[in-house]
């Protein structure tokens, strides 16, 4: 027995992305936004709103930087999804979080988030419902070395990045390995 829902999207994992810029005067500035992902092997995609300082900024300095909330960062993470920039203009100093200046972008890091795109600004216009449709170049990205395997490269099992559930309203941390891609499904072919 199925249940509907009408036109309700769920679309999973939707990954908490903190989205991070400088204002005019050269303070960072942060937001949570959770409608964004990969568009080619070195580009990301991400929809604002027009009324965000964040996308203000982007539009303004060409550059920005996108962290992965994780399990131990979601508080923070959540913090810049409630609290405006233009309501609280120093919201990343309350946050507590330790700002460094990317070295490949005109655009903040923060240390606590151990996973980084450090971006440009490829594209930037209108999508069909008013908001905003982003489009930047990934020109390096930065993991902190607490988050590496054995092998030198990203494990996402230590990064424990959480995704926004849509349907409840909630977090949910990832990482788990369940299998192998482009790999599994071959058994089926057998």
């Amino acid at each position: 027995m199925r249940k509907d829902f009408g036109s309700k999207a769920i679309i999973t994992p939707l990954p908490v992305l903190v989205i991070a810029t400088y204002n005019e005067d050269g303070t960072p500035n942060a937001m949570n936004a959770a409608w964004g992902g990969q568009r080619e092997e070195d580009q990301i995609a991400i929809c604002l709103g027009t009324s965000h300082k964040t996308t203000e900024n982007i539009k303004a300095r060409k550059a920005f930087t996108v962290s992965f909330g994780t399990r131990k960062t979601e508080i923070i993470a959540d913090f810049f999804g409630v609290v405006s920039g233009k309501k609280l203009p120093n919201k990343v100093e309350k946050s507590g979080v330790h700002v460094v200046k990317s070295a490949h972008v005109d655009a903040p890091m923060f240390e606590e988030f151990p996973l980084t795109l450090e971006c440009k600004l490829l594209e930037c216009s209108k999508d069909f419902d008013g908001s905003t449709y982003i489009v930047g170049q990934v020109v390096n990205t930065s993991a902190d070395e607490s988050v590496l395997g054995e092998d030198g490269k990203v494990d996402l099992g230590k990064v424990e990045p959480i995704s926004y559930d849509s349907a409840a309203h909630a977090y949910r941390v990832l990482g788990e390995k369940v299998g192998k891609a482009f790999s599994d499904g071959k058994k089926l072919n057998q």
